[in-house]
């Protein structure tokens, strides 16, 4: 799916929100400034989020308890060793929430088999290019409209 511009890339997070239901997982895979952030933002916009959508880098978890669907924003740069990951508790999240993964890679085989991968990449052409595998779980919600 080409996406020809930052505003296409949070166009397609806010249809992607109408699809989100709490327990899901998107990991967002890319390079640095492939537009993990800026999906994931469209996302957050599109369930209500009116405020500023900060990246998690620093805080590694950003929570969104106040939307139509809670949601979680993760991103795991930072994360040095897998012994880490357990004190996030993420799957207790993924109980109350949805969850939106940048730099899911950290989390090895321990990725939820029914999580959305997204690979966002530049086209070479200011545009960015994604491709989607897409878990039985949301077959029937993609691609979103």
């Amino acid at each position: 799916m080409l996406l020809e511009d930052e505003q296409a890339t949070e166009r397609l997070g806010r249809m992607i929100a109408n699809r989100l239901r709490q327990g899901d997982v998107v990991a967002l895979y890319g390079d640095l400034g492939a537009g993990k952030t800026t999906l994931a933002r469209g996302i957050l916009r599109g369930l209500g989020l009116n405020g500023d959508a900060p990246s998690p880098t620093f805080a590694i978890v950003q929570p969104y308890d106040d939307l139509q669907v809670p949601v979680w924003h993760i991103d795991l740069y930072r994360i040095e060793d897998p012994s880490e990951l357990a004190q996030l508790g993420l799957e207790e999240a993924k109980a109350e929430a949805a969850l939106l993964i940048e730099w899911p890679e950290q989390l090895g085989r321990d990725l939820w088999p029914d999580a959305l991968r997204l690979t966002l990449g530049r086209d070479g052409k200011g545009g960015r290019f994604l491709t989607a595998r897409v878990p039985p779980a949301w077959e029937a919600r993609w691609p979103p409209r």
